[in-house]
């Protein structure tokens, strides 16, 4: 049986790393619009110290090969020499058998690099190789001179063995989908719509900015889509087949060992129509066929693998309950719903529901998940509720709409929010409008509305803005701090 040469090896080595012999990446990396995480990415990779590999992780199709090749790039254009940076995926059929440690030689004796020799080495797709974080840990302390990056699509098993067995030795970084504000500017259009002065947003064209809303729910979560119009005209081959192909019936039966894939298939596709409606393990049960136990473990499994996110719920009081039956479901990136089932127009009757999937996915890069609830009771519901993570009590109310009659009748549209408000002792809550903004008092409550496109803006430009500040968003505060919620923070007593 003949086997892979190790001159073979060598030479795919040398045709993945092109700056070895050109002094640069190739030009189409170049000139492919940076992420806006990429600076915090960036200062990560490039910092020799505190010793720790780098693991960057998320779903697949949001960048994270680009990225981690413009950071070759720029290690280049800050003078590091480009035969001392190496890039392995470890995916390739060449590479197939072969060790981290073995892979690492070979491109150390290509260049006659030795132990002491500050280096770059970063292995892409590292999921697809047997035990990596045990390999890649032991790599990282033989080897105090080499900084090492990691990447991978199959982020719930990367985020569980990071955690296990690279304590202290790795560095995660999640890479999200495309953010609203990121969507504005790939496309060029931020300062055309959006005003920004030093406390808040606003837009002089509500149309305009509405029709780019509606654009990124359907295919802004993907950087692809947005540059690219003819990926945008076959959404379903080529971003619901990796989702579905690669994560669904590849990576995660893989990873967690499912046997039943279409049984998997078949929930996420259930859980994707349905994204924004509230669902119960009894419900899901029958409209999947999946039994009751494997469903658990499968939403855990979607959840880890940042396909979906859920919020639990509270009651009228906003008191949780103990055993949680019912919640809410969202696709962790709006995009996916295009991409599946088709894009849906801004009056279409799904529309409601995908610009709440929207709105929470943007507060979920900016404010952990885990602090966000929704408040159900048998006359009324809030679909937003943001718990101080001590006190357990309210700090901020939301209710998502997308339509602006409530200005013209909050006593009638506004009824249960207004309650809720009363009930837990808030002073003011925050609606989310299809283009109206402004304030008013219904019952009682200070009612302050804006867009929910303006809203879902604030939140992703926060987002970023933790990133700049060299903070990570998922420890973020859970303190709203979107100018349009402070008048609805503190409580009465």
């Amino acid at each position: 049986m003949l086997e892979v040469t190790e001159t073979e090896i060598k030479n795919r080595l040398a045709f993945d790393n092109p700056w070895w012999s050109e002094g640069a990446v190739d030009k189409r990396f170049r000139d492919w619009p940076r992420r806006a995480y990429f600076d915090g990415f960036y200062r990560y990779v490039s910092e020799r110290r505190p010793h720790r590999a780098v693991v960057l992780m998320g779903p697949r199709r949001v960048g994270k090969t680009v990225m981690l090749i413009q950071a070759i790039q720029a290690l280049i254009e800050s003078g590091v020499a480009p035969k001392t940076i190496a890039y392995v995926s470890v995916d390739t059929p060449t590479y197939t058998g072969l060790s981290l440690d073995r892979l690492l030689k070979l491109f150390m004796a290509s260049h006659e690099h030795d132990r002491s020799t500050a280096l770059y080495v970063i292995f892409d797709e590292i999921q697809y190789h047997p035990d990596w974080e045990r390999h890649l840990k032991s790599l990282v302390d033989s080897h105090p001179a080499i900084r090492f990056v990691v990447s991978g699509s199959a982020a719930a098993a990367l985020k569980l063995k990071s955690r296990e067995s690279g304590a202290g030795r790795f560095t995660d970084f999640l890479l999200p989908p495309l953010n609203f504000a990121e969507f504005l500017r790939f496309r060029n259009i931020e300062d055309a719509l959006i005003d920004r002065t030093a406390d808040t947003v606003s837009t002089a064209d509500h149309d305009a900015l509405n029709e780019a809303f509606v654009d990124y729910m359907n295919y802004g979560g993907f950087p692809e889509t947005v540059l690219d119009l003819q990926i945008r005209t076959e959404m379903d081959r080529f971003i619901a087949s990796d989702i579905i192909d690669k994560v669904l019936l590849r990576d995660l039966p893989s990873l967690y060992g499912i046997s039943d894939t279409q049984e998997l298939k078949r929930l996420f596709t259930v859980l994707a129509y349905n994204s924004g409606e509230e669902v119960s393990y009894e419900s899901l049960s029958k409209a999947s066929g999946v039994a009751k136990n494997t469903l658990r473990k499968y939403l855990e499994y979607l959840e880890a693998a940042f396909l979906i996110q859920r919020l639990a719920r509270v009651d009228e009081n906003a008191r949780r309950f103990k055993r949680q039956t019912q919640f809410k479901v969202y696709l962790s990136n709006p995009s996916i719903r295009a991409a599946l089932f088709g894009p849906i127009g801004a009056d279409d009757a799904a529309a409601g529901r995908l610009v709440e999937t929207t709105v929470i996915s943007q507060v979920a890069q900016s404010i952990p998940i885990a602090f966000c609830f929704y408040a159900r009771w048998k006359s009324g519901e809030v679909d937003l509720v943001y718990l101080h993570p001590v006190e357990q009590t309210p700090c901020a109310v939301e209710e998502i709409k997308w339509s602006d009659r409530f200005v013209r009748r909050p006593g009638e549209e506004l009824s249960s929010l207004v309650a809720f408000c009363k009930r837990t002792g808030l002073k003011g809550a925050a609606v989310l409008s299809r283009s109206e903004t402004g304030s008013m008092e219904a019952g009682g409550i200070e009612i302050r509305y804006r867009p929910a496109a303006l809203s879902s803006y604030f939140h992703a430009i926060n987002a970023l803005a933790l990133w700049d500040r060299g903070s990570d968003p998922k420890n973020a505060s859970p303190v709203v701090r979107n100018p349009h919620d402070r008048a609805r923070q503190g409580r009465t007593r």
